[in-house]
């Protein structure tokens, strides 16, 4: 069987400018006692002096899912997820990284405005961190909300390498005015483990409207035999499975904000919290114009949510996924009310519903596509079964990458990137260094929806448009790591 399986962006102010300005003169130096590569051109910047103002450390970790559940993986700072890193908007900061492993590494700054030197992808020119070696990246973070930082290496069969790694964690970049208008706040990183390769996945996307528009479906499937794919049976919210650590606690009356987080490498999750529903207040870090109430959150691999959730509703409940398979193989945690005594429960959200543009504003006539000014370039993804041996290749525009020259933009030019998904997965899409102002969804028309990573579903179509305001290379994937290794990713490059 096949898998189907927070400041909004406005125009810069003059501040904002000079914080665009602050963060172009990001760079990543290496630091003394780390060896040089050979292979690496070396800068000539002197090593900086004192100490940074954070320190990762990249070595192997344990991570205890359950009392009988101990994995072994490659960590930050000894845990998985990393710790939680906040950011002062706009204030330039620097990061030690010390690789204690015998592989170089990358670390990527998740939703950041920032110089493709730092950004932590080798695509865009970012050097590696050696293998037992360190380096220093200094930037200015921008923009506000939640972001996440994660190993950027590429990871082909091998399923101990990349995002298959516990290499990932939270960055909250604070906000210069932020209100904080709840009572408490938890980031909550939702997580596959121990993935393997098979050709008999199970169909995880069963929750998909089957009845949803389709309009790049083509007039004749491919039915080659599916290549290998990546598939896991073991899952946790954060560092536990379901049951095991700690009990989120709350009180009747509490305004709660969770972050969530897709930090899988594998499959795009939904979740739902019985007897409760999400009130969705930033997607992807930024605040959405219209904070609409909802029971089910859908989260791509790579995307974050921040929900508000009114504690009204006395008991112990479970937040989890809705699929019974997937949840009670560890992807949930318990919500505990103060004071209750009763066994948790879980209630089937009545509607797994979910649509981008009910978080968006009614689009502009200047937004339809017959009149904007964007310059379109179309994005038509396939996939061919099998195509790299005993994988499958996927390409944009009839070909794997690279693309060499193929995707060039223009200073300050507006561009409508129109994604066309003609194959049998719903793909999180992430263009690095940019945000994402959807403005189509499979026919529907919004504006308001900033973004840096969209989920088009299988057979979709999806638009999004994008002022060109970050010189540099910026590489542009799906955020499953099968499909990217194997061809699903674009490099945009500056005239």
């Amino acid at each position: 069987m096949k898998r189907r399986d927070l400041l909004k962006l406005a125009p810069l102010s003059l501040a904002g400018q000079a914080l665009a300005r602050q963060a172009l003169a990001g760079q990543m130096v290496m630091l003394p006692g780390a060896p040089p590569d050979p292979d690496e051109k070396q800068s000539t910047t002197p090593p900086p002096a004192g100490s940074a103002d954070i320190t990762l450390r990249i070595a192997p970790v344990t991570v205890e899912l359950a009392q009988d559940r101990i994995l072994s993986t490659i960590g930050y700072n000894g845990t998985s997820p990393g710790p939680i890193l906040r950011m002062k908007e706009g204030k330039p900061i620097s990061v030690d990284v010390f690789n204690e492993t015998d592989t170089p590494e990358l670390v990527h700054w998740h939703g950041f405005l920032i110089p493709s030197e730092v950004d932590g992808v080798e695509e865009e020119g970012t050097p590696f961190v050696p293998a037992h070696g360190r380096r220093r990246y200094q930037f200015t973070p921008l923009p506000s909300g939640s972001r996440w930082y994660h190993s950027h290496a590429m990871s082909m069969a091998d399923l101990h390498k990349g995002t298959y790694t516990g290499q990932f964690g939270f960055v909250y970049i604070e906000p210069a005015n932020d209100p904080g208008s709840y009572d408490q706040e938890f980031f909550l990183a939702v997580r596959d483990w121990e993935p393997f390769f098979t050709n008999q996945m199970v169909d995880m996307d069963a929750d998909e409207d089957p009845n949803a528009p389709q309009p790049e479906r083509p007039a004749v499937l491919n039915t080659a035999p599916n290549g290998l794919e990546v598939n896991s049976t073991t899952y946790s919210i954060n560092d536990h499975a379901l049951g095991a650590g700690e009990p989120i606690r709350v009180k009747l009356g509490q305004r709660v904000l969770f972050h969530f987080l897709n930090a899988s490498a594998i499959e795009n999750r939904r979740i739902a919290l019985g007897g409760h529903k999400f009130q969705v207040i930033a997607l992807d870090g930024n605040p959405v114009p219209n904070p609409a109430l909802v029971e089910t959150l859908s989260l791509g691999a790579g995307e974050r949510i921040c929900a508000i959730v009114e504690m009204n509703n006395p008991g112990n409940w479970i937040l989890g996924a809705p699929e019974d398979l997937i949840r009670n193989a560890g992807l949930g945690v318990l919500i505990e009310y103060a004071n209750q005594h009763r066994q948790p429960q879980w209630i089937k959200p009545a509607s797994l519903a979910w649509d981008y543009t009910l978080f968006g504003k009614p689009a502009s006539s200047a937004s339809a596509p017959a009149q904007s000014t964007a310059q379109n370039i179309d994005m038509i993804f396939e996939k061919i079964p099998g195509g790299a041996g005993k994988f499958n290749t996927f390409t944009v525009n009839g070909k794997p990458y690279p693309h060499a020259g193929e995707f060039v933009l223009h200073q300050g030019q507006r561009y409508r990137l129109t994604f066309r998904n003609r194959t049998d997965d719903g793909h999180p899409l992430h263009l690095h260094r940019h945000q994402l102002e959807l403005v189509d969804f499979n026919g529907k028309p919004v504006s308001g929806v900033i973004k840096d990573t969209v989920v088009v579903p299988f057979y979709g179509r999806a638009a999004v448009e994008f002022t060109a305001n970050q010189p540099g290379l910026t590489l542009f994937h799906c955020h499953i790591q099968a499909h990217m290794d194997y061809g699903f990713k674009a490099l945009f490059r500056y005239a």
